[in-house]
C-alpha cells in the first residue's frame, strides 16, 4: 500500500498507472461486446445453465467470462499463453530457437515475433473450434437455445476474423502496458480477467442467489482460508535457495576484473503456474470429447463419472501426478544446469568446494531436484485446496478461487508491486540528491 501511495505522488508514475487503468477499461468493455452473428439473449440463457467446470470453463477463466459471452474478446489471452509455452518447448526440439535464446536481446525479439505469428494462428484455430462447437450446441451443455442463428460458412468466417482481430488487439494492448505502463502487460490482463468474477462469486457463497440461500459461516471459512493461502503463497514465491558463487581475478587488457562474491538465486517454484494449467487442460479434454459422444456408451459414462467431477478419486490422482510431472518437466526446460555451469566457468566463477564444469552441473542438478520436490508438494497443496473445501463444506457451486487462480493473483501482484517500487525509487533519486546538497549548504 505504501508503494502505491508513493507511486501516485510521482507525476510520471501516476500517468503510467492511469494509462494501465485506461487499457484495462477498454479490455473489460470489449469482453461484453458480442460478436456479430451471435444471439445475445440465447447466450445469456445458456450461460445461466452452464457450470463451466471443464476445459471451456478454464478458457473462460482466462478470458474474464468473455468466452461464454461469445464476445469479440472471447479468446482472451489464452492463444498468447499457449503460443509462449509452445515456443519455449520448441527450444528443446529446434536448435534455431535455442540459438536465438542464447543471442540475448536480439534473439528474444525474434522469438517474440514468432510468438506473435503463432498467436494469430492459434486464434484462428481456437475461434473456429469454439464457433463450430457453439453452433452444434456442445459449447453449452444442457442448453437447447440456438446461439448462432446463421451457421453459413461466410458468417462463421466473418466471426472467426473478428475474434482473431480481437486477440491481436489484446496482444497489442498488453505490449502497450509493458512499454508505457507498469508491470508485464499480458500478466496484468490475465490478473484482471480472473479478478473480474472473483468477488461476485465469493459474495454469492454468503449472500446466495436471492439473499436467502447463502451461508455466511461458509463464506467466513472460505475468506479466512483464502487469506492464509495468499500469505503462504507470497512467502513461498519470495523464497530463494541462494547458492554462493565466487569469481576469480582476471587480467583483461590493463584492468583487473573479478574477485567478487555473489550468489545464484533459485526459486522454490521455478515452474510457476504452468503445471496446474497443463494438468487442468489435459484432464478437461476427455470431458469435452465426451460431450460429442453418445451418453449411453460405456466410455462416455466412465468419463462423466470419474473425470467430469473435480472431487472424484480418479481426477484427484491424475491431477496430482500430472502436476508433479510437469513441475519437473517444465523446470528442466527453463533451467539448464549444463548451460549455467558453462557460463560460470567462462567468466571465472565457481561454487566453493565444487569443481567448475561438470561437477558444478551435477551439483546444480542435485539442488534443482530437491527444490522441484518441495515445489511439487507446494503446488499440490495449493491446487487441491479448492477440492478439499468443496468436500468439507459441501459447497455445490464452484469456488471463486482455485490453485491456478491463487498462484496467478499472488504472482502477478508481487511482480507488479516490485516493478512499481523499483520505478518509485528511481524517480526519488533526484529528491534524495537535492536534500543532500541542501544539507551540505546548511539549508
Amino acid at each position: 500500500m505504501r508503494t502505491l501511495i508513493q507511486a501516485f505522488k510521482t507525476k510520471e508514475l501516476r500517468k503510467k498507472i492511469l494509462f494501465v487503468f485506461f487499457i484495462i477499461i477498454i479490455y473489460r468493455i470489449g469482453s461484453f461486446i458480442p460478436t456479430p452473428g451471435v444471439d445475445y439473449k440465447a447466450v445469456q440463457e445458456c450461460v445461466a445453465s452452464t457450470s463451466g467446470e471443464d476445459f471451456i470453463g478454464l478458457v473462460n477463466l482466462f478470458s474474464g467470462g468473455a468466452l461464454l459471452q461469445l464476445s469479440i474478446f472471447a479468446l482472451g489471452v489464452m492463444p498468447y499463453i499457449t503460443a509462449s509455452i509452445v515456443v519455449q518447448l520448441l527450444r528443446v526440439v529446434i536448435p534455431r530457437f535455442e540459438a536465438l535464446h542464447k543471442e540475448g536481446q536480439s534473439g528474444e525479439a525474434k522469438l517474440t515475433q514468432y510468438t506473435r505469428y503463432l498467436t494469430i494462428g492459434l486464434a484462428i484455430l481456437q475461434s473456429t473450434t469454439i464457433l463450430v462447437t457453439a453452433s452444434s450446441g456442445a459449447l453449452f451443455s444442457g442448453c437447447s437455445s440456438k446461439v448462432i442463428p446463421d451457421t453459413s460458412v461466410w458468417n462463421l468466417l466473418i466471426m472467426v476474423l473478428i475474434m482473431t482481430g480481437g486477440t491481436g488487439l489484446i496482444m497489442w494492448m498488453a505490449e502497450l502496458i509493458t512499454d508505457k505502463g507498469i508491470g508485464q502487460g499480458m500478466s496484468i490482463l490475465i490478473f484482471m480477467s480472473i479478478c473480474s468474477g472473483f468477488l461476485p462469486q465469493l459474495w454469492e457463497i454468503g449472500w446466495g442467489t436471492n439473499g436467502t440461500d447463502g451461508d455466511w459461516v461458509k463464506f467466513s471459512v472460505v475468506v479466512a482460508v483464502l487469506l492464509v493461502i495468499f500469505v503462504f503463497v507470497d512467502f513461498v514465491e519470495l523464497s530463494q535457495r541462494r547458492i554462493p558463487v565466487q569469481y576469480t581475478r582476471r587480467m583483461i587488457g590493463r584492468k583487473m576484473y573479478g574477485g567478487s562474491s555473489t550468489y545464484l538465486p533459485l526459486k522454490i517454484n521455478m515452474s510457476g503456474v504452468i503445471p496446474p494449467i497443463f494438468a487442468s487442460s489435459i484432464l478437461a479434454i476427455p470431458t469435452l470429447i465426451a460431450q460429442f459422444g453418445n451418453s449411453e456408451q460405456s466410455w462416455v459414462q466412465w468419463i462423466n463419472n470419474n473425470l467430469a467431477s473435480t472431487t472424484s478419486v480418479w481426477y484427484i490422482a491424475l491431477y496430482a501426478l500430472m502436476i508433479v510431472f510437469f513441475c519437473f518437466f517444465y523446470t528442466s526446460i527453463t533451467f539448464n544446469p549444463d548451460e549455467t555451469a558453462d557460463n560460470m566457468k567462462q567468466y571465472g566463477g565457481f561454487i566453493p568446494s565444487i569443481r567448475a564444469g561438470r561437477a558444478t552441473s551435477q551439483y546444480l542438478t542435485y539442488v534443482m531436484n530437491r527444490l522441484n520436490t518441495v515445489g511439487a508438494v507446494y503446488l499440490l497443496f495449493v491446487a487441491l485446496i479448492p477440492t478439499v473445501l468443496i468436500m468439507a463444506l459441501q459447497i455445490n457451486q464452484q469456488l471463486p478461487f482455485g490453485g491456478t487462480t491463487i498462484l496467478i493473483i499472488a504472482g502477478v501482484g508481487l511482480d507488479t508491486l516490485r516493478q512499481a517500487k523499483a520505478q518509485t525509487e528511481q524517480f526519488q533519486y533526484a529528491g534524495f540528491l537535492f536534500e543532500s546538497d541542501a544539507h551540505v549548504d546548511n539549508k
